[in-house]
């Protein structure tokens, strides 16, 4: 083992370069000669809390702004479903009767006013509105999740289906006759 300098701090047998700390105030881990043990911990628990603040408040920008991105995404489908819904219900009022036609009438604007809704909010209050209704209704919000999942689960499946479906096209050796 290598001979330990006596001014070094007991348990280090030599200073590395670059270790050091700075002056005015410690941004590395390295224990400064005459501190206490406890002393050296505590800096170094606070060094690591601090860290931790910083890479919590980047981590929570970007799911931020990837949260806000997916509700534009999410309010722009919602629209487009109303759409789709309200072009139904014209059809079906053409074909059927108005009093039929109605009841998708009534569907349409049902989404259009909820996709208002979430469009106005800020994702805060979405998470807000959502952990209360979990909490108030905990069976329901496990029935919705469950209904979601299968409906997205159907979609991906008949996705692929329709990949896989689809003619292969032939290439320009084999329409040559050759």
């Amino acid at each position: 083992m290598p001979r330990r300098d006596p001014e070094l701090p007991e348990g280090t047998d030599k200073i590395v370069d670059g270790a050091a700390a700075t002056e005015g105030g410690s941004s590395s881990f390295v224990a400064r000669p005459g501190d206490s043990a406890r002393d050296a911990s505590e800096r170094l628990v606070s060094q690591v809390k601090d860290q931790v603040a910083t890479l919590r408040e980047q981590a929570g920008g970007k799911l931020r702004t990837y949260a806000d991105d997916g509700k534009g995404r999410a309010t722009g489908l919602l629209d487009d479903i109303s759409g789709v819904i309200g072009d139904a219900a014209r059809s079906i009022d053409e074909r059927l009767g108005s009093e039929y036609g109605d009841y998708a009438h009534r569907a349409a604007s049902a989404v259009s006013d909820f996709a208002g809704k979430v469009r106005d909010k800020s994702v805060d209050d979405l998470l807000d509105d959502t952990r209360d209704v979990v909490r108030k209704s905990p069976a329901v919000a496990i029935a919705a999740a469950a209904v979601v999942g299968f409906a997205l689960v159907r979609l991906f499946r008949t996705g692929l289906e329709d990949v896989g479906a689809r003619p292969k096209r032939k290439s320009r050796d084999n329409d040559s006759g050759a």
